[in-house]
């Protein structure tokens, strides 16, 4: 059995919690709302402030599903509860961000800025012009715009430049040695 499916999500205090006949996933808590469809061969019970995850068999596909679906409803209950940050370092000189209004503005060495309107359910922050946070409810979101954002500038092995995750560690190559 799935170690991770079979696992149950508590339901914190705030939270409301309902699975619909077609499996459809609605929770409610103090920082908005998130809806989604789940795979119709899987079974989402709410029992005593507990929400279940079972499958019917163990099929291929239904133990491939069983962890999935348990982790993207505890996803879902944690966002809406406490909510999902990335943050995001730029390393390099004249690496700066900033906030116009709700809009994301990047000076990244190119010769024109990169700009990023916020998405509903996503908010940025400039915690210091070279730490950005993106915040929101939605865990997949704010991965995918975090991951957007580091795609404008990876960073690079030799000096380290570029936009890069808190924490991450950079594998540095030796350069070109002189004669």
């Amino acid at each position: 059995m799935s170690r991770i499916g079979r696992m149950p999500i508590a339901i914190p205090a705030g939270v409301t919690f309902n699975v619909s006949p077609e499996n459809v996933v609605t929770v409610k808590g103090p920082k908005g709302t998130l809806e989604k469809a789940m795979h119709k061969n899987i079974t989402i019970t709410v029992e005593d402030g507990t929400v279940n995850v079972t499958r019917p068999n163990d099929e291929k596909e239904n133990r491939a599903l069983h962890g999935l679906v348990r982790s993207l409803v505890n996803n879902m209950v944690v966002g809406v509860s406490a909510g999902y940050t990335k943050t995001l370092e730029l390393v390099g000189v004249g690496y700066r961000a900033q906030l116009q209004g709700k809009k994301l503005v990047l000076n990244l060495g190119y010769s024109h800025p990169v700009e990023f309107d916020a998405i509903d359910g996503i908010e940025f922050e400039v915690a210091s012009p070279t730490k950005l946070l993106i915040k929101g409810i939605d865990k997949e979101l704010v991965g995918s715009i975090a991951a957007d954002v580091r795609a404008w500038r990876k960073p690079e092995p030799y000096k380290g430049k570029g936009v890069k995750y808190e924490g991450e560690i950079i594998r540095r190559k030796v350069g070109k040695t002189g004669k």
